[in-house]
């Protein structure tokens, strides 16, 4: 890390503040040859930073780009980095992370996407027409609870359905969620979301997330108090919307908060680090405490906690496929990144071996 000689003034600190810098990291001073600022957005051509007053755009240094560069040490939204001067300014480091949200890329090879850093509440987004589905928010809690940050589950569109649609699906929700805040809103009505205000004070950051089509285009716009973010209409068969937000973005909000906005995701894949018990599946993981066998499959052993709540409904048979799911696919993760690591390490040796043996025969270069 580079020597740090310089610390913040007052006027500094609330500068920053703007930018969602925490006061707890405010200890990080500054050498004199360098700004601080945060990624607000990230294109295919670089990225976009602000440092509490200006927006500019900055190229992150040549050791980010290298192809044994890790992916999750590169500059990510969210990110606080070290940006040195010139034509475009340069990101030299990124600052450590408090909290980071993140799920697996899609594709064979396990590599971890960041979706946003340095955010202190998640806001899932699901609507409550076609869209809705308990599955996948629990999916999503699974993500979110390993991230640092607080889920807050958002359904939506209270105003396309039914006062009995909504109060059943709010019911199921907090059945499968004990624990986990959880608001019906009409994402264009301030006055119906102004319960989320209360996770969007002075510095703080959050993001949302959830399906294209779900809302949080128009979240964010209502948030703002302007139409600054594009909107569409949903599909009819299945309530999805087309992805009118392309790219992930840092927004500061009126009341001194930022949101960072992401296009809809198809594709929620574990990372393999997650914990199921500690991601509002405590009730079955206490079931399968009460089983007589500690390795109980939950299939035919007798005494099954687990199968007896089914057969009395006392537990879901739904909620039940969807931790299974969870818990194989998990497991499968869990084991690609065991495998992962062992390449590596045998590719390490080997490429040392090779290194020991081409010295031996031509002598050192």
């Amino acid at each position: 890390m580079a020597k740090m000689h310089k610390t913040q003034s007052d006027d500094e600190q609330r500068r920053l503040q703007a930018i969602g810098w925490r006061a707890n990291t405010a200890a990080i001073v500054v050498p004199p040859e360098r700004r601080l600022a945060r990624v607000i957005a990230q294109h295919r051509n670089g990225y976009r930073l602000h440092d509490g007053v200006n927006e500019f755009g900055a190229q992150p240094a040549p050791r980010f780009l290298r192809r044994s560069a890790d992916a999750e040490s590169r500059p990510a939204v969210g990110d606080f980095v070290l940006v040195a001067a010139g034509a475009p300014p340069s990101i030299e480091q990124v600052l450590p992370r408090r909290t980071v949200l993140s799920r697996a890329a899609a594709g064979e090879r396990h590599v971890r996407q960041l979706i946003a850093t340095n955010i202190d509440t998640v806001f899932v987004l699901m609507g409550l027409d076609g869209d809705f589905n308990p599955r996948r928010i629990e999916r999503y809690i699974v993500l979110i609870q390993g991230s640092g940050a607080l889920p807050v589950v958002v359904l939506t569109k209270i105003d396309k359905v039914d006062a009995a649609t909504s109060a059943q699906a709010v019911a199921e929700l907090r059945a499968a969620l004990p624990g986990i805040e959880l608001h019906a809103v009409n994402a264009k009505d301030s006055a119906s979301i102004a319960p989320l205000l209360a996770h969007l004070g002075i510095g703080a950051t959050a993001v949302l997330v959830g399906s294209s089509g779900a809302g949080k285009s128009t979240l964010t716009n209502t948030l703002l108090g302007v139409e600054r973010q594009a909107t569409a209409a949903v599909r009819t068969t299945d309530s999805r919307g087309r992805h009118t937000t392309t790219h992930r973005a840092l927004i500061q909000l009126p009341g001194g908060a930022c949101l960072i906005d992401t296009p809809g995701m198809r594709e929620l894949k574990l990372t393999g680090d997650e914990d199921l018990g500690a991601a509002s599946f405590t009730d079955i993981e206490a079931l399968a405490l009460e089983c007589r066998f500690g390795d109980c499959g939950h299939g035919n052993e007798p005494d099954c906690a687990v199968r007896a709540a089914l057969e009395s409904g006392a537990l879901d048979p739904s909620r039940w496929q969807g931790y299974s799911k969870l818990r194989e696919e998990l497991a499968a993760a869990s084991d690609a990144v065991e495998a992962q690591l062992k390449r590596k390490t045998h590719a390490r040796i080997a490429n040392k071996a090779l290194g020991k043996r081409l010295i031996d025969k031509y002598g050192q270069r």
